[in-house]
């Protein structure tokens, strides 16, 4: 089975100029929590994760003891972080060297690399340019029906 058998061909994916805002509204929407992003050519620029936002508003212990070390001090931190970022720009937070396959892999190297480095989602990239996504459900999935 390969990569192109399962995939995902319709990839939700977001301009490399976006701002956080307009991300985090299209990752809670499409209940995704990799977001894939291209650049104005529709070129593959990289992945923007949604652990990666949550970690860039979390407020670190020190802040937090700071501000009075309290749950609510913290939750106050957390959302005034939150809105800060919403205001700036995806590109800082985007992981531009990620890992890709490519339609013509085999899905076993996908499932193999998924579970060793603890990703959900990676991107299927051909001559440079998105053409899909494979997620662990796709992988699921392939399993059940192309089984023989």
């Amino acid at each position: 089975m390969l990569v192109r058998d399962v995939m995902t061909v319709y990839p939700v994916f977001i301009h490399h100029d976006a701002m956080m805002r307009q991300a985090a509204e299209i990752i809670s929407i499409a209940e995704i929590s990799d977001l894939m992003v291209v650049d104005d050519n529709g070129q593959f620029f990289g992945v923007l994760s949604e652990g990666d936002v949550i970690r860039a508003v979390l407020p670190d212990v020190a802040e937090i003891e700071a501000i009075g070390g309290t749950l609510d001090a913290a939750f106050g931190a957390f959302v005034r972080k939150g809105a800060e970022l919403a205001q700036q720009p995806i590109a800082p937070l985007v992981i531009t060297d990620p890992i890709t396959l490519r339609p013509d892999d085999d899905a076993a190297v996908a499932a193999t690399v998924m579970v060793e480095k603890h990703i959900r989602r990676l991107p299927v990239v051909d001559d440079g340019r998105l053409v899909g996504t494979i997620s662990r459900s796709d992988l699921c999935r392939g399993v059940v029906y192309y089984s023989p």
